[in-house]
């Protein structure tokens, strides 16, 4: 897949793995901070480092204390199912995302709208056309309140019905991370299809409908 004009790999998010090979102990419990060298359990803290746009794993500690630093950002809270989304194919088009499988977040440094989409080498980044993200955000007033760096509206029209909705950003890495660990063979395989829809079948059961 050739990137579009404008489009950067992001290798950090590529080299995280998300997952342990088989027999190993789970990775999470033998991570340490990425700030002190405190070991960290499974359900960790995470932070935005909003230079190098990638998730670090923080203890407890060091997210009370570094979570207002200019560089730092926690991720959001919400979890929105957006139940009466409305995207048409023109919209959806106009972004030039070559897969359906995305997540769409406003940078608060530059104040640009970005599109990320997985691949077995990692995410790939988009800057999109603003025409187009305002179009969309005047079909969904709730766009306008999303927060920057911290929450990001994804976006899966690969299955029958498209679904959308408004998630922290870590839970997009935790996205990007899975489908780098099951993918398959040239077009992905089975196996991931099946990791994406539980992926969703988890988002919608933890969302709140909005």
């Amino acid at each position: 897949m050739t990137p579009a004009p404008g489009v950067r790999r992001m290798a950090a998010w590529a080299a995280r793995p998300a997952a342990a090979p088989s027999g190993a102990a789970p990775a999470a419990a033998r991570a340490r901070c990425e700030l002190c060298p405190i070991g960290l359990g499974e359900n960790h803290r995470h932070l935005l480092h909003l230079e190098e746009r990638r998730i670090i794993c923080v203890c407890e500690t060091c997210w009370s204390l570094r979570s207002g630093d200019p560089e730092f950002r926690p991720p959001g809270v919400r979890t929105l199912w957006l139940e009466d989304f409305v995207m048409s194919d023109e919209v959806w088009a106009a972004f030039q995302i070559p897969i359906g499988l995305a997540f769409l977040l406003r940078s608060g440094s530059t104040g640009a709208v970005v599109a990320l989409y997985p691949s077995p080498a990692g995410a790939t980044e988009s800057e999109l056309e603003l025409t187009a993200w305002d179009a969309l955000c005047a079909a969904n007033p709730i766009l306008e309140r999303l927060e920057p760096d911290a929450e990001a509206l994804i976006i899966d029209r690969t299955s029958p019905t498209p679904r959308y909705a408004i998630v922290p950003t870590d839970q997009c890495y935790g996205l990007v991370g899975l489908i780098k660990s099951r993918w398959e063979g040239i077009s992905g395989g089975q196996g991931l299809d099946k990791a994406i829809a539980e992926f969703f079948d988890d988002l919608r059961a933890r969302a709140v409908a909005a």
